[in-house]
């Protein structure tokens, strides 16, 4: 899908998914995209579509391997992380937990980053309240 539409980036999730932060399978994928993009031919494949500022679409923008030998364009995890406490409210309640348990846990968790990211989307006073619960 990338190939063929280079701006899009994996999120919401697709991207807890990919980076291991929860188990559940996602329902259908979720991409982001610049705004302005036209993402019809997308929504008629029935992917969930965001979009985006061009300087908040960038955020947290990373390439990972997907498991299968391609390379894939997804948010990073604190980007996801913040994305998740944003739609913490269209998600299931057991996914939103287990996704702040794992990345809390994870070693690889950058909270200078993490926080970062939530002041530049303007969630940093709730993305607090979490982080300090978790830590």
């Amino acid at each position: 899908m990338q190939k063929t539409n280079p701006k899009v980036i994996f999120s919401g999730e697709t991207a807890l998914y990919i980076h291991g932060l929860t188990d559940r399978e996602y329902g259908r994928i979720e991409v982001t995209v610049p705004q302005g993009y036209n993402a019809v031919h997308l929504r008629k494949k029935k992917i969930q579509v965001r979009a985006q500022k061009e300087d908040l679409y960038k955020l947290g923008k990373t390439v990972v391997d997907s498991g299968y030998g391609n390379q894939i364009v997804v948010y990073d995890k604190e980007r996801s992380v913040c994305d998740a406490v944003m739609n913490r409210k269209k998600m299931d309640v057991q996914t939103f937990q287990t996704v702040m348990k794992e990345y809390m846990s994870d070693t690889d968790r950058s909270l200078q980053v993490l926080i970062r990211y939530a002041e530049k989307l303007g969630i940093r006073d709730e993305m607090m309240k979490y982080v300090e619960v978790l830590t």
